[in-house]
């Protein structure tokens, strides 16, 4: 982080998720390329959903293209953690920290009246239980041909970063309906997806919401492919 992205400090417990920098840095990337068909003129503010202890998009977006970011979290010890990055980072100008206080909504309560934002991103909890993350430890190890026995799950992440009641599919669907009810106030809604079965539902929802543009942006480091899904509801 010191070396490519000039981070002098970027510490957090060993008990949250530690996000993988390539994946990362890949996905502000592809934003980079949305913003440029935005209007900014008043500069380009990113809303993070779920930004996490680690606080790992606005030290990456700021880093590598200078935007200012919105960064969300419902955990207020994440976002503790997150505030000690921002300061020892100096950032303090360019990244503001908001608590979403009411676990049932996502841009309620965060996106004042009047604001605007260029994109937003999020990496949403992929796992309806502790079970289901289990699972996907199962499968993963059962692929490399290893013991299943007495399985615990191999890696990192709090609850809160993990679980989401009714899972992907579920947060996905709060997080498109939500995105409905801003959509003059963000130019770009996205999100990664980790279920590729979730698109095409996505798709279909997005439609009925009036989105005017919908696209799926396919990213690959090593053997793992995943996909952002990107909807507007501006006219072209």
């Amino acid at each position: 982080m010191v070396k490519y992205y000039g981070v002098t400090f970027w510490a957090f417990p060993d008990t949250n998720l530690c996000p993988p920098i390539p994946g990362r840095v890949d996905y502000m990337h592809h934003i980079a390329h949305l913003v440029k068909k935005t209007n900014t003129e008043n500069g380009v503010k990113i809303l993070d959903i779920g930004t996490g202890a680690s606080c790992i998009y606005p030290i990456l977006g700021h880093a590598e293209y200078n935007w200012d970011f919105v960064a969300t979290d419902i955990d207020e010890r994440s976002l503790k953690t997150a505030d000690k990055i921002v300061t020892k980072n100096n950032l303090s100008k360019s990244v503001t920290l908001r608590h979403q206080k009411d676990e049932a909504h996502i841009f309620t309560g965060i996106i004042e009246e009047d604001e605007m934002f260029s994109v937003a991103v999020c990496n949403p909890p992929f796992y309806k239980s502790e079970a289901e993350a289990l699972e996907a430890t199962t499968r993963k190890s059962k692929n490399l041909n290893k013991n299943t026995d007495k399985l615990v799950r191999n890696f990192s992440g709090t609850q809160n970063e993990l679980l989401y009641k009714g899972g992907e599919k579920a947060f996905l669907h709060t997080y498109l309906y939500e995105s409905s009810l801003y959509k003059t106030q963000c130019h770009w809604f996205t999100t990664l997806v980790s279920k590729k079965d979730l698109v095409k539902g996505m798709y279909a929802s997005l439609k009925k919401l009036g989105a005017t543009e919908i696209k799926t942006i396919n990213m690959g480091q090593g053997n793992k492919i995943s996909r952002i899904v990107a909807w507007t509801f501006m006219e072209k």
